[in-house]
């Protein structure tokens, strides 16, 4: 039986696979990842990536796209000419991660075999639905950090820094997700102004909005504001209602927590 570990390259997934290694062992165990373009996946997660893997003494076996160096979600997009298909995951998590998920497990993966996830016991939802589909192709979905005893937080404990990235994300996702919303993409307009433009000129080209009712360049006036005059700080990791709230309230410039230029 393999015990192959869904490996995102974000820090949940990472304990997830430390957990598994230090209960079982790492015999028949895979950590299991989708490399992503360099140019919305940060350096620093791919250096996650390598810190951990050593840690387990495993390699990280990879199962890619065709192409995936130059190929980040928005390309992904553009060839499909949507978005994302009505009622279906987005494009690029089916074309960059499920798919070629799915092909390994067909030519390395065995009945009973475990998946291991990274989610957490108040993700109930998310596991339930993992469950369904990997019961329904034979494996069976296991999840560490909701049903086990801990015996790590943070990997910081074994002397691995998380990807640089938590400090403005909530995730270790791509840098311009498809799936997010405003205030991700209001960081993406600060921090990330070359996938912003790539973003809008997707819409365009596409006829679609990645946001829900708003078009990138619709927002851009509120954005510019919030940035130059508001100097509401980027981040993706305040609640949202809070995040929003602050805006509404358009608090004096004095009493914002204001990052150094180089934020920008």
């Amino acid at each position: 039986m393999k015990k192959i570990v869904c490996f995102s390259g974000g820090h949940s997934s990472a304990l997830a696979a430390i957990e598994t290694a230090r209960k079982y062992g790492t015999d028949g165990m895979v950590i299991l990842n989708h490399d992503i373009s360099p140019h919305v996946e940060h350096e620093d997660i791919k250096r996650f990536k390598k810190e951990v893997a050593a840690y387990l003494g495993l390699p990280i076996t990879y199962a890619n796209m065709p192409g995936w160096e130059t190929t980040p979600p928005l390309d992904v997009a553009i060839k499909n000419k949507a978005f994302k298909a009505y009622n279906r995951p987005a494009f690029c998590t089916s074309r960059l991660k499920t798919e070629p998920f799915h092909k390994w497990l067909e030519g390395n993966g065995e009945r009973g075999d475990w998946v291991i996830y990274g989610f957490d016991a108040e993700e109930a939802g998310r596991m339930m639905r993992r469950s369904d589909v990997m019961n329904a192709l034979g494996y069976k979905a296991v999840f560490p950090l909701a049903d086990w005893d801990r015996t790590i937080y943070s990997t910081e404990e074994i002397g691995i820094a998380r990807p640089s990235t938590y400090q403005t994300y909530k995730h270790a996702n791509c840098i311009g997700c498809l799936k997010a919303g405003k205030q991700h993409w209001y960081c993406v307009y600060c921090l990330r102004p070359d996938i912003w433009e790539e973003a809008k000129a997707a819409e365009e080209q596409i006829g679609y909005s990645i946001i829900k009712g708003a078009y990138l360049k619709e927002l851009e006036p509120q954005f510019r504001e919030m940035r130059d005059t508001l100097r509401i700080v980027p981040t993706d990791k305040t609640n949202s209602a809070r995040f929003w709230k602050r805006v509404r309230e358009t608090m004096p410039e004095e009493q914002l927590e204001i990052p150094c230029d180089c934020s920008f």
